[in-house]
């Protein structure tokens, strides 16, 4: 992983060269990632869903994140994006499935981490069930959804606990379901205005949405 090599950019977004991951993360290189949202409405309710990070993963280990995301390397298009979604959750997508949300940069710091990212961010309206999900164990633990409403309230500041519900891969690889509420030390801290970017995103998608259950 740490010697795959990525498109690296200034911040205006040109194209400067390539450079290995190691790097882009340790001198803070802007470089492409892929993100996808998935989202459906179930009996008129809208969600959104999250995976649980592995305990395994290098960075930000065992937290709520993206649904499915991931770096494009030098070699990659954003259509080869959609890997990341056949690899974490096991479904096979294509680019015209998805609803695009736009290129957003953003920039997360940790320790040693400097992350600047230009995410191409997508949205897929779901029609599996969490049943259907196939995990990659090594980067993928579990797979919960939220009402989107309390989602977006939640990143708004007017509730600070968010009830979650799905399922958890236990090291027997067995499915336990979860059902509990989290904060914000439960979330891989991407900036505020990244979800503040989503949120209005995805609440113009469900504004044009048909109701879509969990049936497939």
């Amino acid at each position: 992983m740490h010697n795959e090599i990525l498109t690296i950019f200034d911040e205006a977004g040109n194209r400067t060269g390539t450079a290995p991951r190691e790097e882009v993360h340790r001198l803070g290189h802007w470089h492409e990632t892929f993100h996808c949202w998935f989202i459906s409405k179930d009996q008129e309710i809208p969600y959104i869903y999250l995976q649980l990070r592995s305990k395994q993963k290098q960075d930000y280990a065992g937290l709520l994140d993206i649904t499915a995301a991931g770096h494009l390397l030098a070699n990659e298009t954003v259509e080869d994006g959609t890997r990341e979604v056949h690899e974490e959750l096991g479904l096979d997508l294509s680019l015209k499935d998805l609803i695009p949300l736009g290129t957003i940069p953003y920039s997360m710091k940790k320790e040693k981490l400097i992350d600047n990212e230009r995410a191409h961010v997508f949205v897929y309206n779901n029609p599996y069930r969490l049943e259907d999900f196939q995990l990659q164990k090594e980067e993928v633990a579990g797979i919960v959804k939220a009402k989107f409403s309390d989602f977006r309230r939640f990143w708004q500041g007017e509730i600070h606990s968010l009830q979650v519900n799905g399922f958890q891969i236990d090291p027997h690889g067995h499915r336990i379901t979860i059902e509990q509420d989290v904060d914000k030390t439960h979330f891989v801290p991407h900036e505020v205005g990244y979800y503040t970017r989503i949120i209005e995103g995805i609440e113009a998608i469900f504004l044009k949405l048909p109701v879509v259950t969990e049936d497939k």
